[in-house]
């Protein structure tokens, strides 16, 4: 069969292909579509894509029949795709029996790009290590623009500041990014993480590890957080409460798999915090690690800055841009041998197949 590749726009400023990823895929001989203005809000206008042929979206979807985007809510009704294959990330979609239900009447071959392993041979393929790189990095950045002090000690003449204080809850990618995005802009940093492996990552990075005994481990969790008991959350509250009333800003990051995200900061904490402190929730998509938390908004809660937003590498369209679509090729390049489908007996197909 040959493969026809399409493109999408997507209903945000990342897109799945860019130009260098386009060469990839012409170098295998791949025929290559993408919607008009696809890469437009990543800066990438139409004339750089060399090669390719540019479709209205009615038209992409008849001429191809490998079909990709950044997020799955793009695609708009899956009955538009009949018969085709669709690869994105589909953990945007609140109601997986109703997708699946959904692919199967349409005899649509679906695979869902956040469900690939966090193993060594599909890491080049791993969106959600990509994007949460970026998150945690624009998470301290935002918090910098919202937060009024500045981030390094400073000694003046007309006096000294003090150097930021800062609490990061989850110390997977995004978490360790964070970090190390705000120890370069000269923060004191604290993290807290169940997973002891993460200690040794936190302490490498010049910040702080915050000790709670007792947590329940997962290595097959693939960076997410695992479920812990009722008396482990207690200790971690106690202990890391401490930290947070006398924080700047707190990074939070924690989301299990499958499961609403841990409340890790209660009203009652928020209350005593100071105002002007800034809480940016990385998990808000998944009901967040902050009881305030609202989805895609900015609270103000007496002078506390609470941000919820699971897509901030959505900012950073253009890097964003360019690591997702490397992802992407990977997948593809891996996935396809003489313009067919490998095996589905394959574990990350396995693991991905909708």
């Amino acid at each position: 069969m040959l493969m026809q590749f399409g493109f999408l726009k997507d209903n945000e400023p990342r897109v799945s292909i860019t130009p260098s990823s386009l060469e990839k895929f012409i170098s295998l001989g791949h025929k290559v579509s993408i919607e008009k203005n696809a890469g437009i809000l990543s800066g990438y206008s139409d004339s750089e894509y060399k090669k390719a042929k540019f479709y209205s979206r009615k038209e992409l979807i008849k001429n191809s029949n490998v079909i990709l985007c950044v997020n799955s809510s793009s695609l708009g009704m899956l009955n538009d795709y009949k018969g085709k294959v669709l690869i994105s990330n589909f953990s945007v979609d609140p109601n997986r029996e109703e997708l699946k239900k959904e692919i199967k009447k349409n005899k649509i071959l679906a695979y869902d790009l956040s469900m690939i392993p966090r193993t060594t041979i599909a890491q080049s393929m791993d969106i959600l290590s990509s994007m949460a790189g970026l998150s945690g990095y624009k998470a301290i950045i935002k918090a910098a623009e919202l937060l009024p002090k500045i981030f390094p000690m400073t000694i003046t003449a007309a006096g000294s500041i003090k150097p930021v204080k800062v609490v990061v809850l989850g110390a997977g990618v995004a978490g360790l990014q964070a970090i190390a995005t705000a120890k370069r802009l000269g923060a004191i940093v604290e993290a807290s993480d169940p997973r002891q492996a993460a200690k040794e990552e936190v302490l490498s990075l010049g910040a702080k590890f915050i000790e709670v005994d007792g947590a329940v481990e997962d290595k097959t969790a693939g960076g997410y957080a695992v479920k812990q008991s009722k008396e482990y959350l207690e200790k971690q509250k106690e202990e890391v409460s401490k930290r947070l009333v006398q924080a700047d800003v707190v990074i939070t990051t924690a989301q299990v798999f499958g499961s609403k995200s841990p409340v890790l900061i209660s009203k009652d904490i928020v209350e005593k915090m100071d105002s002007g402190t800034v809480i940016i929730d990385l998990a808000s998509s998944t009901g967040g690690n902050c009881e305030l938390t609202k989805d895609s908004k900015i609270v103000d809660y007496y002078g506390i800055k609470i941000v919820g937003n699971s897509y901030l590498a959505s900012e950073l369209s253009h890097d964003a841009s360019n690591l997702f679509s490397n992802n992407v090729f990977n997948f593809i390049n891996y996935i396809i041998k003489d313009n067919e489908f490998i095996h589905d007996d394959d574990d990350i197909l396995k693991n991905c197949k909708i």
